[in-house]
């Protein structure tokens, strides 16, 4: 069966404007889904309420960020709305070549920047919302942002959006268990990509010569 052969872990993206669900989205897929891990970003910016370093991200200093990227040990990095986010390239490594699936939140500049390394280990899926009144409520009902910012993301909301094309895939947030369950199914389906199941080639000629033998002591 497929789930003794051997293959490379997978890059799962999602993005979108803020206030699409994504975090919600990301957070039941994780809950769901063992062989799914949390890509854990460094970022400068302050923790939320109930965030936690190590666990929702790796809390630096920006002395120490720049530091990291000036020695170029980010797999993708940007700066959003005065806040560095990046994540190192050591853990994208690992995660591919031990098979694990890593999910990342980031926007489109950070997908851009993990297209040019690693195009061929990733899924890239963009989430809309319903409507763009749909956009304003959520992001007025979460409360994590003043006015100002909230007005911010709706500016950039726009142009945010322009980027779907770049995606593999475009999933409307028009209910949360149907699109949780959408992506699940995505991710689901791309785990059994022939590429991505490095051991194929030995596990199909095992097969054919098991086949041979038995050709030869009944043919």
């Amino acid at each position: 069966m497929n789930h003794h052969i051997k293959r490379r872990g997978i890059l799962i993206i999602i993005s979108s404007p803020s206030g699409t669900g994504k975090t919600t989205v990301a957070n039941a897929l994780l809950e769901n889904d063992f062989n799914l891990h949390m890509s854990v970003s460094a970022t400068t910016r302050s923790p939320r309420p109930n965030e936690t370093h190590g666990k929702d991200y790796l809390f630096i200093s920006e002395g120490e960020f720049l530091k990291q990227r000036d020695a170029g040990n980010f797999a993708e990095q940007a700066k959003v709305f005065g806040n560095h986010y990046g994540t190192f390239k050591t853990t994208v490594d690992d995660a591919i070549e031990n098979g694990r699936d890593v999910l990342f939140v980031i926007d489109w500049q950070g997908t851009q920047q993990l297209s040019q390394s690693y195009a061929h280990d990733m899924v890239r899926i963009f989430m809309l919302p319903p409507t763009f009144e749909d956009l304003q409520s959520r992001l007025n009902y979460r409360g994590t942002d003043n006015n100002k910012i909230i007005q911010q993301r709706l500016l950039k909301a726009t142009d945010e959006m322009s980027h779907w094309a770049e995606y593999d895939y475009v999933v409307i947030n028009n209910n949360l268990e149907h699109t949780i369950s959408a992506i699940h199914n995505i991710i689901k389906s791309e785990r059994l990509r022939r590429r991505r199941q490095v051991d194929l080639v030995h596990f199909v000629t095992k097969l054919r010569e098991d086949g041979e033998e038995y050709a030869k002591k009944n043919g």
